[in-house]
């Protein structure tokens, strides 16, 4: 009977941690500061300064980073980063998903927050330091992503992995000087990526005769369908369907799988669209979607 309370007991507190991070998320999206702020403050009151208090807490910097409160954002950023070091005294950054959420993040927001004061040296010796420091973690691709939107458009293009593929061998990029390159950074499980999809596709038909060539980067993330974990072997089976069954116009694009580009390119986002002029430079770095109209204009520009 004891051993049935204390798992009940414990199934309660991971529920509430989760409902934190839930609550907060609704009051910010409602645009309620003062809603968002009090549950911090009785969540913090019943649980301490836990690592998904903290997560609740880098989610409210960001929400004053998007309303341009840059002063509450910055603030709260770097109190959130105090409070996640001393958590890391006794632990290790990615011993579970709350911490590294809340220290990427706001790590994020500082560097973000000094770019839109147009402080972006400071803002990109922020980024360097802490990669530096996390180099190893899970937090890497998010602050590389944040380095390479500062300033890696109009630096030469990182070199892609193509030892493991799917499909057609990729060529080098080195081999593609002379033609303009988009990158299609996507994952298995990315709801935006198989939107981004069609357009890449139609883009692609269109620009293809004109020397536009495209490859389409993924990774493996350790498990497959239903967020089961699966065998290296057996996900990357899985990638190929997924790869087949949602984007059909894509068969004849290269796929090269490798967590180091996702790395170097700062892919914590996906999609994440990098344009490289015909001399192998980058010309558009954008994580997240992009419209047909948006990327058309910025292929156009290369061609």
């Amino acid at each position: 009977m004891r051993f049935r309370l204390v798992t009940i007991l414990l199934l309660l507190s991971s529920v509430s941690h989760a409902d934190v991070i839930q609550t907060v998320k609704l009051a910010l999206f409602q645009n309620d500061f003062s809603r968002a702020n009090s549950e911090l403050q009785t969540y913090q009151a019943q649980h301490g300064t836990d690592a998904a208090y903290l997560e609740a807490q880098s989610w409210v910097a960001r929400a004053y980073l998007s309303a341009n409160q840059l002063d509450q954002a910055e603030n709260l950023a770097k109190q959130t980063e105090s409070q996640a070091h001393q958590l890391l005294q006794r632990r290790a950054l990615d011993a579970e998903p709350h911490l590294p959420m809340a220290l990427g993040a706001v790590l994020e927001v500082q560097a973000q927050a000094l770019a839109l004061r147009g402080h972006n040296a400071q803002a990109a010796a922020l980024l360097r330091r802490n990669l530096a420091t996390y180099r190893t973690t899970s937090i890497r691709a998010r602050l590389q992503k944040n380095l390479n939107m500062l300033g890696l458009a109009g630096q030469p293009a990182p070199a892609l992995s193509t030892t493991q593929y799917l499909g057609i061998r990729p060529t080098p990029l080195s081999q593609l000087r002379g033609s303009p390159v988009l990158l299609f950074f996507w994952a298995h499980w990315c709801a935006d990526c198989k939107q981004e999809g069609p357009v890449i596709t139609q883009l692609n038909s269109e620009f293809a005769g004109r020397g536009l060539k495209v490859e389409a980067p993924t990774q493996l993330y350790g498990y497959a369908a239903y967020g089961e974990d699966t065998a290296p072997k057996d996900e990357l089976a899985y990638i190929g369907r997924v790869w087949q069954h949602y984007y059909p116009g894509l068969q004849e694009v290269p796929v090269p799988v490798s967590k180091t580009n996702f790395d170097n390119y700062g892919a914590s986002t996906t999609p994440t669209l990098v344009l490289l002029d015909r001399s192998g430079r980058v010309l558009l770095y954008h994580p997240g979607l992009m419209s047909y109209e948006e990327l058309r204009t910025a292929i156009e520009r290369v061609m």
